[in-house]
């Protein structure tokens, strides 16, 4: 892959997308009460800073709830928005981008509103393809797997609203109500059609832990819901049937490896050269991510440069897998003018 080729981003969350020195600011301008008082305690509060990782994913989300709380406000959305576009496109010259986050995470319990906020994005997003018309971006509204079924239906009737806007996507992730019981994917199905109907793409967090439940949890997504992309789907690599059903359906996994490493989702290197190569051998299509940079402390580059040094992937299909985020993306490709 050229050095200097465009990239794609696909999957990574405005929680994990803004440099802690951002975020500290915006704690800062809005008064939040935060636990520490030093920068640095800071950066260890809203980052994965240990090199070994995070016990579990439930760790990670208490990461992610202080970021989601630092960005409760128009603001700060607005803000976030603009800097993980501008600071993408700098840092790694990414040129297709998408950003998700859950809107009702943001809203204080109901305490904003959530128009505000969802608009808030939009401005950011206005505001950075205005500064850096060379990136197509978007946004993915997130439901959560802990949420009601009318809370979810509300995230999906904003996505809806504001998809003229630059809203592309659907998503769900967020802990499980039961935790070590699958979660009822197919219960969805009424909300998702309702987003497919409506033009918005698809995609939903599932397989990136719960063991075989998990795997069961993929083939229910694949085969009831039959999103566009999976978020991570790591473990179909252990079922060959599986892969034989995403290769068909051609659904995209974004797999995300440095943070699939830090949450102890795939336990070491070896398991994420085996798990690509499972992929690549059963023709299972599949894009690179971060999950979110700065939290995780990597970048586009770095995933691709990790893939590289330890045998997941060769130069050629890394650039076929960049190349397929780019076609893969809910963002439109830009018209082309008709010729007179």
């Amino acid at each position: 892959m050229a050095a200097q080729e465009g990239l794609a981003e696909l999957h990574t969350h405005l929680g994990g997308s803004v440099a802690t020195e951002i975020l500290w600011t915006l704690a800062h301008e809005q008064g939040i009460a935060l636990p520490v008082k030093d920068y640095w305690e800071f950066d260890r509060l809203v980052t994965v800073s240990d090199p070994r990782g995070v016990a579990d994913l439930a760790a990670l989300d208490q990461i992610y709830k202080w970021t989601e709380l630092i960005q409760s406000s128009p603001l700060a959305v607005e803000r976030s928005v603009h800097t993980a576009i501008g600071g993408a496109y700098r840092s790694q010259q990414i040129t297709t981008l998408e950003l998700r986050f859950n809107p009702m995470k943001r809203n204080r319990g109901g305490e904003r509103d959530l128009d505000h906020i969802i608009m808030a994005a939009v401005r950011g997003l206005d505001r950075a393809s205005l500064e850096y018309p060379q990136v197509r971006a978007g946004l993915i509204l997130m439901m959560d797997r802990t949420f009601t079924e009318r809370q979810n239906e509300i995230i999906v009737e904003k996505a809806i609203r504001y998809a003229p806007r630059g809203i592309v996507g659907i998503d769900i992730a967020g802990p499980r109500p039961d935790a070590g019981a699958p979660y009822p994917y197919r219960d969805l199905l009424p909300l998702i059609e309702l987003a497919r109907d409506a033009g918005l793409g698809v995609t939903i967090h599932v397989g990136e832990e719960g063991g075989d439940y998990g795997i069961a949890e993929i083939r229910e997504v694949v085969s009831t819901l039959r999103p566009d992309r999976i978020g991570h789907g790591i473990l179909a690599s252990r079922d060959e049937g599986l892969m034989g059903q995403l290769a068909e359906a051609e659904i995209v996994l974004e797999i995300c490896p440095t943070s699939n490493l830090l949450t102890k989702a795939l336990e070491s290197e070896d398991a994420v050269r085996d798990t690509f190569r499972a992929f690549s051998d059963h023709g299972v299509p599949f894009t690179i991510a971060t999950d979110g940079p700065e939290m995780m402390r990597t970048h586009l580059r770095d995933e691709f440069e990790l893939l590289l040094r330890i045998g997941a992937l060769d130069e050629d299909e890394l650039g076929e897998a960049n190349r397929r985020g780019h076609a893969a993306s809910f963002v439109p490709q830009p018209s082309v003018p008709a010729v007179a």
